[in-house]
């Protein structure tokens, strides 16, 4: 019975015309419709927010929270096929929406990534390496993983936790018992990871589709500024080797964890080459924004291509690109040089209500003939501070 299903999984085909219910309604929501809508496929998202950036873009927003199994029916009730745009999924929401209606990219996946413990053991257990870790649960069960993995080290809570939040670099022994009550108040699981010295930060998305058909883009050099992103640069200031074996690695994971629609892989490069991956998501991520402009096909229309079970699209590069991030705080600079943009400068801008210092708004894609050029073009508008503009 369970074959019968993967067989009639791997060729059903949602064709433009049908609708796509996206559950969450932020920006990475309100891009793949933007996506979807130009290839002819209608949109409905639940999110609790009204107006919110994917409800400006889909033909119809249901207002609600995300645990309410009442909307989640609705949401099946008016979908051909369902995707999410974050993780952190409700589980009895999954449950009805995987009963009620076609969720191809499925809860398997998610279930890995919404708890950090699962997804490094799941990504150790493919052979790839990622740094080592222990679980603890007590201040002395985190003094044993110090002991054994050295300081620095990095605390995590298992499950929540974004753009830094959620976790503890720890330094020396003094600090063990105040970082354990503090991340503990969470109620999750923790996990102590050894701090894995890098030169780099990279990022790989690849994509795959029921078919089994795989596609993977090009490598993303990620700067951060405050843990959140700050500039993903493509091609990566890395040597071939480096890179391709980083999108082999994505690769392998898309593969065998039967990843349907994208994966985000984030990887951390050492000074001798090692790679070690540090995250996945199962969705678009900010570190692909510069596909929309720098690549034959985007990471969102590849996400609708792949949920949909269409052949994937061209990941070809076709031009050197910096993306920056418009946080709270850059909005309005932004806007008063708007006149000043290089013209081969992309402006996205996420549609939210209220500008937060931090908060994403929107992001810029700087094309030009080098990255070294297009980094140029960023430090000349003067819009991040000189800190954000080094990479």
């Amino acid at each position: 019975m369970m074959e019968n299903k993967e067989i009639a999984k791997r060729d059903k085909q949602i064709k433009p015309g049908a609708t796509i219910g996206i559950l969450g309604g932020g920006q990475l929501g309100r891009m793949i419709a933007l996506a979807g809508r130009a290839m002819g496929y209608r949109f409905v998202t639940l999110d609790p927010t009204e107006d919110a950036p994917c409800g400006q873009t889909a033909d119809r927003q249901i207002v609600a929270r995300y645990d309410d199994v009442d909307a989640a029916l609705k949401l099946a009730e008016a979908s051909d096929v369902i995707s999410y745009e974050f993780e952190n999924v409700d589980a009895r929401v999954a449950e009805v929406l995987e009963s009620r209606s076609y969720v191809p990219q499925g809860s398997r996946l998610l279930r890995i990534t919404q708890h950090r413990i699962r997804e490094k053991t799941a990504i150790r257990d493919l052979g790839i390496p990622v740094a080592p870790f222990r679980v603890v649960d007590s201040v002395d069960s985190l003094r044993e993983a110090v002991a054994e993995l050295g300081l620095p080290a990095v605390m995590k809570t298992a499950t929540g936790g974004y753009d830094g939040k959620g976790q503890w670099v720890l330094r020396t022994e003094d600090e063990l018992a105040e970082a354990y009550e503090t991340l503990a108040r969470a109620g999750t699981e923790l996990i102590v990871e050894q701090f894995v010295p890098f030169v780099m930060e990279l990022s790989v998305i690849a994509a795959r589709n029921p078919a089994g058909e795989l596609a993977v883009f090009p490598a993303a050099e990620n700067v951060h500024v405050d843990n959140i992103l700050h500039l993903s640069i493509v091609p990566a200031r890395v040597p071939d080797e480096v890179r391709k074996r980083a999108e082999e690695m994505a690769r392998t994971i898309a593969e065998k964890l039967d990843v349907v629609g994208l994966v985000a892989v984030e990887m951390f490069l050492g000074k001798n080459g090692e790679l070690y991956v540090n995250e996945l998501a199962p969705r678009p991520h900010n570190s692909g924004h510069y596909t929309m402009d720098a690549c034959v096909t985007s990471q969102f229309e590849q996400h609708v291509r792949a949920v949909c079970n269409l052949p994937l699209g061209s990941t070809e590069l076709t031009s050197p690109v910096v993306m920056v991030n418009i946080l709270g705080e850059h909005l309005e600079p932004v806007l008063a040089k708007i006149g000043s943009l290089p013209p081969s400068a992309k402006l996205h801008l996420y549609g939210k209500a209220e500008s937060k210092a931090k908060r994403k708004m929107g992001h810029i894609n700087i094309l030009a003939p080098s990255v070294e050029e297009a980094l140029r073009d960023i430090e000349r508008l003067e819009i991040w501070n000189k800190a954000e503009g080094q990479a």
